[in-house]
């Protein structure tokens, strides 16, 4: 869904929703943070199950934003987010997790996140502010 803003006319000021890749092993919350992102105007382009399996669709989707899960089968999302910044990513990783552990934002943003969502939390509008806060114009980008 597109957004306009001002009095420009519509080519000028459409911008396009930002893309999603969820990397989480739990099917059902995949499922439900595609239904909440999607309501809110983001558009999930991709899921994966694992962490080798969300660097392989960050490189093949190359989404704007990737939502990713602290515990993973296979490494930790923490891990997953520092080989995303080594490698030069330029997605913006939020990380998730059903825990409220207060040191996740901090190992999140050393690891090369933006940020850091507790899995109750996650919605369009939180990933709007946090990316806001980071200077991601809430993930939107011009057409």
């Amino acid at each position: 869904m597109g957004r306009i803003e001002g009095d420009t006319t519509r080519a000028d000021n459409l911008l396009v929703p930002p893309t999603v890749l969820i990397v989480d092993d739990h099917a059902a919350f995949r499922s439900l943070a595609r239904e909440l992102l999607q309501a809110d105007g983001y558009e999930v382009i991709g899921e994966a199950s694992d962490g080798r399996a969300g660097l392989a669709a960050v490189h093949t989707l190359r989404p704007d934003v990737v939502l990713l899960d602290v515990r993973l089968p296979d490494m930790d999302g923490f891990q997953v987010a520092g080989m995303l910044a080594a490698c030069g990513c330029t997605a913006a990783v939020v990380v998730t997790s059903s825990s409220d552990d207060p040191l996740y934002p901090e190992r999140a943003t050393r690891n090369g996140a933006r940020g850091f969502v507790a899995k109750h939390d996650v919605s369009g509008a939180t990933l709007d502010r946090l990316l806001a806060a980071s200077g991601e114009n809430g993930g939107h980008r011009p057409v």
